[in-house]
């Protein structure tokens, strides 16, 4: 072999070396739909470096309701879900979209309005409290964008035996995220729902004295499950189902069980680890 072709050989041996080490680096990385809740609070922020410092994977998130987290999972847009819609996740599953559904933590859905509380719903159960907002009528601020959190506020307005609020004129839609939807409420001096987490990165930006209490809560209904599901193959032939299995598992380990335990703002938790 001549000098020229070995010098070819080499070249191409080297460029296959360069490339298959880039196709690795490149499929080492994962695309996670995800709500709000887990973005605004900061917790994703202060998990994932952690993430792809143990496992070597990079992870980026778009944040947005469940509903629409489902939706880009649905289309193959991204590889991994951590959403919050338990009977949604369930019949995504059995649709054929996702699988591997794993419970990973939790916190619960509070009721939250001005101290003045004109509808006296302070210390009511979830039912009559959001009866005595429609009777009052006071104003209540709904996120309505198919988010987890509109998804459970539509079944417990309907467990009130409040069949369309929505079409009533002091049910106003926001369209947007919670810690937005809460800044409306707060200008309206009205009521909303929302998880108590972000409730409490709300609170952090007010240093602790937030114009919006939490009025109702405590109610087992009220619970607030998140979960990380992967999506099925059969589905979407080009989802990165081995590196989304490692992201589930490590979310479930001990390890991200006591820093998701461990995060706090203004002394208070944020989510309680439950994964089995």
């Amino acid at each position: 072999m001549n000098r020229a072709k070995i010098f070819t050989f080499i070249s191409a041996l080297i460029f296959t070396m360069i490339m298959t080490i880039y196709a690795q680096a490149e499929t080492k990385s994962l695309m996670m739909a995800t709500t709000t809740s887990t973005d605004n609070t900061g917790l994703l922020d202060y998990l994932i470096p952690h993430f792809e410092k143990e496992t070597g994977i990079s992870l980026k998130w778009t944040a947005t309701g469940t509903g629409k987290a489902l939706k880009l999972g649905q289309n193959c847009d991204v590889d991994v879900l951590l959403v919050h819609a338990p009977p949604a996740e369930k019949k995504y599953i059995e649709n054929g979209y996702g699988k591997d559904r794993r419970e990973i933590m939790y916190n619960d859905f509070v009721i939250i309005g001005p101290e003045s509380d004109p509808a006296a719903i302070k210390g009511k159960s979830i039912s009559d409290a959001l009866r005595a907002i429609k009777n009052k009528p006071a104003v209540f601020m709904t996120r309505g964008d198919d988010s987890g959190t509109h998804k459970k506020e539509k079944s417990l307005w309907k467990d009130a035996g409040i069949e369309q609020p929505d079409k009533e004129n002091w049910y106003v839609q926001t369209g947007q995220g919670m810690l937005a939807t809460i800044n409306v409420a707060q200008e309206r001096e009205g009521y909303t729902m929302t998880d108590r987490g972000t409730y409490i990165k709300y609170q952090s930006y007010k240093d602790g004295n937030a114009p919006l209490k939490v009025l109702v809560e405590g109610d087992g209904i009220l619970l607030n499950q998140y979960s990380v599901l992967t999506l099925d193959p059969k589905n979407c032939a080009n989802t990165k189902y081995d590196l989304a299995l490692k992201f589930s598992d490590w979310m479930a380990s001990q390890n991200a069980q006591n820093l998701i335990r461990d995060f706090r703002l203004l002394g208070q938790k944020l989510f309680i680890p439950n994964a089995k």
